[in-house]
């Protein structure tokens, strides 16, 4: 059996990582310049499965998180993100125009949680 992982052996520097964030946070453009449609950055943040869990769907490439019942987390609505396997994380939250990138290299996590405190520090810093 042949299985397939589209991301997996990725890797990318903080940077690139926040540029791609920024692309997809501004519906596809960068700079002023369209890498990619505004339809399909609406297919990649938008629920995909159906219930996958309780407060999350999945796009294409990301959980979206609050689609189906309140987030159980910080964040609003529709904020979309994902982890790596040597514990990184990012979510982008269109409605807060706000993205984060977690990087650690680490594997196994041992069930540290500095990601999500890392997540709610950045909500909290939020002042309107």
């Amino acid at each position: 059996m042949t299985l397939y992982s589209g991301g997996g052996g990725l890797l990318s520097t903080a940077a690139d990582y926040a540029r791609f964030c920024q692309v997809i946070l501004d519906g596809g453009k960068l700079d002023g310049t369209r890498l990619l449609s505004r339809k399909s950055v609406e297919l990649m943040t938008q629920d995909q499965l159906g219930r996958v869990k309780p407060d999350m769907g999945f796009g294409l490439g990301f959980g979206v998180y609050g689609v189906k019942a309140p987030p159980a987390e910080l964040g609003s609505p529709g904020k979309f993100g994902w982890g790596g396997f040597f514990y990184t994380h990012f979510f982008i939250d269109p409605k807060e125009k706000m993205f984060g990138i977690f990087m650690a290299q680490l594997h196994p996590a041992g069930g540290l949680n500095l990601d999500r405190i890392f997540e709610a520090l950045a909500y909290q810093a939020i002042m309107d």
